[in-house]
């Protein structure tokens, strides 16, 4: 048994059966035991043990879904076997399954990041492609190290010169191959020099249907796994569906998530969350306050536009951090070249302007609580793209803009990412990402995550 199911197994059993002992229930042990074994067995028939998805995900709305099944099923083996225990002890001492169960994915999760930063516990790919494509999936691979490949090396289609550096042993010819085994021998030299256990295929006009299909019979043949790259970037797993009207393969993309329950549920869930947070953090807001309006002249609050959802303006409320006449210095200071930002965010690490009460809010992010009011008021989210300023909005192209498809937030992919430190680029990409692929299972990620930014501080200045 993996070492993940003997953890769920004794996340089941042990607390059921502890509670039930205290509850004076009859037939603890056979109850644990019947506990101990369903639960892995549930999450066994659902797959969750398999290599591909064991470590993948840290999201926790599968975890909840397989202990409802789990539930199901000691329901009918209850009624089956007549047992009499109390339904409400019962369901108490199954509590802690999907808890640990979450915590010990989680621990998985982070084991298996730190490893393939190592380069460990990854498949070693082989591209094949045009030139322009392969260097496109490379670069891309080679960015980022979350995900579980390694190039290997490259097989280009045609003799045109690659750019990323991955090592080339074979080409493939432009012209479809004489003899169907031409492509074949050529890939499988290739794979076995760079100890390739899967193939990565970026199709293009000159890897035709036909030649795709009797490369794939052969590498199949010969035992060697392949798989297709349609050329989409940033778009999550359960937005993707299958289908082969005629035999042709189709990916359908679901469109992000604008309308509905979920939309209904965050709406609710920011003004529910914003409201507490108001009353809750209360006596925070009069010592922060309080603090500025000693260390500094002018108001405790400062206000600014910035454009929100379609970009509707709306009044922005923080902590003052910097002076009073802040604004009217940033222009002396942008003439000057000390904007550290590459974009069209103004970013320095070390602005003249902050006060220094104003350095510990950003440190610690106490300078974003008053958005809160602007999340309660429906301009905001808890969660969302960066809130930019009417001038930044000005300058976007069409790419940029489409941040504004959702509500801005207090927090995000950004906070949780590096923040300042990040570079344009970086950021509108993960901005991009969120608008795309949002959901509320990722918005109680983020802020999860949010909480380890704020206390790492890295990025905030």
């Amino acid at each position: 048994m993996p070492v993940a199911a003997a953890v769920d197994a004794v996340g089941a059993g042990a607390p059921a059966g502890v509670v039930l002992h205290a509850g004076g229930q009859p037939h603890v042990l056979l109850c644990a035991l019947a506990a101990a074994l369903a639960w892995p067995a549930v999450r066994a028939v659902r797959r969750r043990y398999a290599p591909a998805a064991l470590g993948e995900s840290r999201g926790g709305l599968q975890v909840l879904g397989d202990w409802l099944v789990l539930l199901g099923v000691l329901a009918v083996v209850r009624t089956a076997f007549g047992e009499i225990t109390e339904p409400s002890i019962a369901l108490a001492g199954l509590a802690w399954a999907p808890l640990l169960t979450a915590l010990c994915r989680r621990a998985t999760y982070h084991h298996l990041i730190a490893a393939r930063r190592e380069a460990h516990a990854v498949r070693r790919a082989l591209v094949i492609g045009e030139p322009a494509a392969a260097d496109h999936v490379v670069g891309h691979l080679a960015s980022r190290t979350e995900h579980g490949y390694v190039v290997v090396g490259v097989v280009p289609v045609g003799s045109a010169k690659l750019e990323c550096g991955a090592p080339v042993t074979e080409r493939l010819a432009v012209l479809d191959p004489a003899g169907p085994q031409d492509d074949a021998t050529a890939v499988l030299r290739a794979a076995r020099e760079h100890d390739a256990e899967l193939v990565l295929v970026a199709p293009g006009p000159r890897l035709s249907a036909e030649r795709l299909r009797r490369l794939s019979w052969c590498l199949h043949d010969a035992g060697l796994p392949v798989a297709l790259l349609p050329g989409l970037i940033d778009v999550q797993v359960n937005r993707v569906g299958l289908d082969a009207p005629a035999g042709l393969l189709v990916l359908h993309i679901a469109p992000p998530v604008r309308h509905g329950v979920q939309v209904g549920l965050k709406s609710a869930l920011d003004r529910t969350g914003a409201a507490l947070g108001l009353l809750l953090l209360a006596p925070v807001f009069c010592v922060v306050a309080l603090a500025i309006r000693l260390t500094s002249p002018g108001p405790a609050f400062h206000r600014q536009v910035r454009c929100g959802r379609h970009r509707t303006r709306f009044t922005m409320w923080k902590f003052r951090t910097m002076v009073a006449d802040a604004e009217s210095r940033k222009p002396e200071l942008e003439q000057t070249g000390a904007n550290e930002h590459d974009g069209l965010m103004f970013k320095m690490r070390r602005d003249p302007r902050v006060t220094a009460i104003g350095r510990l809010l950003r440190r610690c992010s106490l300078d974003e609580l008053p958005q809160l009011v602007n999340v309660l008021r429906g301009e905001m989210s808890l969660v969302g793209p960066r809130p930019p300023l009417p001038e930044e909005v000005d300058r976007y192209d069409e790419v940029a803009l489409r941040r504004l498809a959702v509500k801005p937030g207090i927090t995000g992919l950004w906070q949780v990412s590096g923040r300042s430190d990040l570079s344009w680029d970086e950021t509108l990409a993960l901005d991009l990402r969120y608008v795309d692929n949002w959901s509320l299972a990722g918005d109680l990620e983020v802020m999860t995550r949010t909480v380890r930014a704020v206390v790492d501080g890295r990025g905030a200045y």
